[in-house]
């Protein structure tokens, strides 16, 4: 069963969760900005999506902008920033969908067909 890290007040998690529904996946749910996925949780799921840290930020959520997330990941670590982000649901991209080897951050369609269609 994939765990579907989301969060209640996004509409992308919405239809994310509304498709993954129809194509008849029970979801293991989780409010990402309550329980945010461990560091080690994050790391796999770069590994099994095939994405770059930078792929795992909420470029377009307002902690973003008030941390100054941009300047920060010229700075930073991808370990340091993967530990900030563990910290801190906010600051990912969302939803995260994971499920052994497979994962998907963020919500489109065709990712989704050829990830998660049973």
């Amino acid at each position: 069963m994939p765990t579907f890290y989301h969060y209640a007040q996004c509409s992308t998690c919405r239809k994310a969760q509304k498709w993954l529904e129809t194509h008849k996946n029970k979801l293991n749910s989780i409010d990402i900005t309550t329980a945010p996925p461990s560091k080690e949780q994050l790391k796999k799921v770069l590994r099994a999506s095939g994405k770059k840290i930078t792929d795992l930020l909420n470029t377009s959520g307002i902690q973003y902008r008030e941390m100054n997330m941009k300047e920060k990941m010229k700075t930073l670590s991808e370990d340091q920033l993967l530990e900030m982000l563990s910290k801190n649901g906010r600051l990912i991209k969302r939803p995260l969908v994971v499920e052994g080897e497979k994962a998907t951050i963020g919500f489109k369609e065709d990712e989704f067909k050829k990830t998660w269609a049973s």
